[in-house]
């Protein structure tokens, strides 16, 4: 028997063709489903007081939902599986056996086919996942349209827990300045294939299917090829770090990059708000932000904490105890300490430099001479920006990151 949720939700004129086996909690808002063109098919659940679905979209069509706290744009397309704590712009599609869980951010036009998990991960706009995929933990940017887009390849996989349980993991492709302005190449990550997290691939690159990467490819327009191991089986080493460096930067360029996004999503997002859906959107897309950057920072500070155990053992075996090796790690211990100040501080927002003050103008003035400026559609206003412009607020994003970066790395 339907509950009173569902009954008001198909008062107001949404479309649940078999309310019997929908499942709706009391907490969730009915106000906060539109009852433009959205349908919920039979044997879905909603359950949250953040719930938000948006009109023109679909959920569960091809197999059963389950939402939790997730917020669901115009036009978008859920076709099966769980969704706990996401957000999705709009104009999405994610096909059957889901499993997307909190942090997770899709922008506009990002896409995911059939049985792809996700967690604290962040789509750029039309970048698409293949089939058969878990890629936790990720940021990726590129491309710029549905039909030039960044792409990962069915069966790929995000190695992000490491045999020292620790996850000190994020990867990145592409990054936050360039990324924002969507006239960046694509990316291709090759199906098959896997990235050792964590990683930092630059614009344009492609990895061969198959390939397992493990290395930071910063250079654009690379073609990468991960190579196989050879047969061996040698002592393992429990509890110590020999790449401090390549994990503790590559950790450091991620928050940044977080950060500097933060500033867009308090100071441009807002300004495409036009009604209380879109406003209820934004706000969850800033909360996940804010969620995925003090997980980043923790996963860090817990890297660095095992690193004092892994210090010790190389000192219980070293002859000289001022070694390269030794030294990077009381210089990432030490460099932890400043960050978490530094990272808290940004964290916070300082508020806009003259660079940002500038694109903010910049943005209003696109919006105001848009076509229908109640409309506000972000890809079109984004993509008409003319060069110089695209380098105004490409120079802000990278000023935050930069000021960060370069006190922090060692």
């Amino acid at each position: 028997m339907e509950n009173n949720i569902v009954k008001a939700l198909i008062k107001k004129g949404v479309k649940i063709p078999n309310p019997e086996s929908v499942y709706i909690s009391e907490d969730v808002n009915p106000d906060k489903i539109s009852n433009e063109d959205v349908i919920i098919y039979g044997g879905c659940k909603i359950m949250g007081e953040r719930s938000l679905i948006m009109k023109n979209s679909q959920i569960g069509y091809e197999a059963p939902v389950t939402l939790e706290n997730t917020l669901v744009g115009e036009n978008c397309k859920l076709k099966g599986g769980f969704f706990k704590g996401a957000v999705f712009a709009g104009d999405n599609s994610f096909g059957s056996g889901a499993h997307v869980r909190e942090g997770t951010i899709f922008e506009e036009q990002a896409n995911a086919a059939h049985t792809v998990g996700l967690k604290q991960t962040i789509l750029f706009p039309f970048v698409t996942l293949g089939s058969l995929i878990n890629f936790c933990d990720c940021f990726m940017a590129g491309g710029t349209s549905r039909k030039d887009h960044s792409e990962i390849g069915s069966s790929f996989i995000h190695f992000n827990y490491t045999p020292n349980q620790d996850k000190a993991t994020p990867s990145m492709m592409g990054d936050v300045p360039q990324g924002v302005m969507l006239k960046s190449k694509p990316i291709f990550l090759g199906g098959q294939g896997g990235l050792v997290g964590p990683v930092r691939i630059g614009y344009g690159c492609i990895s061969a299917a198959g390939s397992i990467i493990r290395k930071n490819e910063l250079r654009n327009d690379r073609i990468i090829l991960g190579g196989s191991f050879k047969d061996v089986s040698i002592p393992r080493q429990f509890h110590v770090y020999k790449n401090v460096g390549h994990i503790f930067n590559n950790n450091i360029y991620y928050i940044a990059g977080l950060v500097s996004l933060k500033s867009w999503y308090k100071h441009i997002r807002p300004l495409f708000i036009y009604d209380d859906f879109s406003q209820s959107l934004i706000k969850g897309m800033q909360k996940n932000l804010d969620q995925c950057i003090i997980e980043r920072i923790q996963r860090l500070k817990n890297f660095c904490e095992k690193l004092n155990l892994s210090k010790k053992i190389f000192l219980s075996k070293a002859k000289d105890k001022k070694s390269k090796l030794i030294l990077i790690h009381e210089k990432a211990m030490d460099k932890f300490k400043l960050a978490d100040k530094i990272f808290k501080m940004e964290y916070e927002n300082k508020g806009l430099d003259k660079e940002g003050e500038t694109f903010i103008r910049v943005i209003e003035k696109k919006i105001a001479q848009s076509e229908d400026p109640t409309e506000k559609k972000y890809i079109q206003v984004i993509q008409s920006l003319e060069l110089k412009e695209r380098e105004k607020g490409g120079q802000w994003l990278f000023n935050i990151e930069q000021e960060m970066v370069q006190k922090l790395l060692i």
